[in-house]
């Protein structure tokens, strides 16, 4: 096992679902993300300081490591808002065969 989990799951949220399906499409098929899934939420936010709340659409990426940057840059330059949450984490265990799926596409060329 290596010390670096190979795929990871990168999140952001946006507001509406046209923008989740807009970069999920665009960073899916520039080959940035080996696949997406997006869900609506309710959020409780401070913002302007004072608490908001509101429908948010989640974002979740599935990439490989060494596609991560790569993805966050992206994600960064498309999304509406100037200061947008873009965090990611390990997929602690996964089977070969899925890191094998998700790097095929990710994994930049040299």
């Amino acid at each position: 096992m290596t010390s670096e989990s190979r795929v990871w799951a990168m999140t952001t949220t946006l507001p509406t679902e046209q923008d989740a399906h807009s970069i999920a499409e665009s960073v899916v098929g520039e080959r940035l993300a080996a696949g997406a899934e997006i869900v609506k939420q309710d959020s409780v936010f401070w913002h302007l300081s004072k608490v908001g709340t509101g429908p948010e659409w989640r974002l979740t990426f599935r990439v490989a490591a060494a596609g991560r940057d790569r993805l966050a840059e992206r994600i960064a330059e498309l999304h509406p808002w100037s200061g947008p949450e873009i965090s990611a984490s390990p997929v602690p265990w996964t089977t070969e065969r899925y890191a094998q799926w998700v790097e095929s596409p990710t994994v930049p060329q040299e």
